[in-house]
């Protein structure tokens, strides 16, 4: 029978490891989390938990969305700056206080963009990101890709790996990798800009990219009929 590992993730609470068995068979030792005994989930001490800003302690900010917290310090410019470049990346959903093990890979990723974002920018970064819209929503993709955007505009390079084709339309330069996978793929299908790839014929991205950039056109086709003509 393998082991549980309940672990009290706190800063202050002095209960620190318990330790018991899983009631499942598994093949691997796994771990597992529980609510502290002294503390409830809450992390701290009831000293530390007695200190509030805004009527708010430690656990209470701490479980405020990035988007929420953006609000609550907003008069606190060196917070403020900080956790900006976050929902600037699509996390504005992300608890303050969330565990880094409990993102995802995309997520994971958009983290440290966004750590990124917050340094001092030189205009001379090479950026590589393995599917960062990952989970995302349109809305979130649309943001992430404004400040992909804009580091590139910086000078900065950035190489995607990506399935998602509101990133491909929008790409510089693409390389195509197939046909296949596995032991059939990793060849140069195609090469070069949205437009030179969706006249390949044996690309089955650019049969799809064909698509795609053919409602983009519409789209901003549709959003031009709809201007005022004076």
């Amino acid at each position: 029978r393998g082991k549980i590992m309940l672990i009290c993730d706190m800063k202050s609470c002095e209960k620190k490891i318990v330790e018991g068995e899983m009631i499942r068979h598994i093949s691997i030792e796994a771990r597992r989390y529980a609510l502290c005994e002294e503390c409830n989930g809450r992390r701290f001490k009831d000293e530390v938990l007695d200190v509030k800003y805004k009527g708010k302690n430690i656990f209470d900010v701490l479980e405020l969305s990035i988007e929420e917290a953006m609000d609550f310090f907003q008069k606190e410019k060196s917070i403020y700056e900080k956790i900006k470049p976050l929902r600037d990346v699509g996390l504005g959903y992300v608890k303050l206080g969330q565990s880094s093990s409990s993102l995802s890979g995309g997520e994971a990723q958009r983290v440290k963009l966004a750590t990124e974002l917050s340094k001092k920018d030189t205009g001379k970064t090479f950026y590589i990101l393995d599917e960062p819209t990952t989970g995302l929503h349109f809305q979130d993709i649309r943001m992430l890709l404004n400040v992909l955007n804009k580091l590139v505009d910086k000078g900065n390079t950035v190489l995607i790996v990506e399935h998602n084709l509101d990133v491909i339309k929008v790409a510089d330069y693409i390389i195509d990798l197939g046909l296949e996978g596995g032991d059939n793929g990793g060849h140069i299908v195609v090469s070069g800009n949205p437009e030179q790839v969706i006249k390949s014929k044996k690309s089955y991205t650019a049969a799809y990219l064909k698509e795609a950039l053919k409602k983009r056109k519409s789209a901003v086709s549709g959003q031009h009929s709809l201007q005022p003509k004076h």
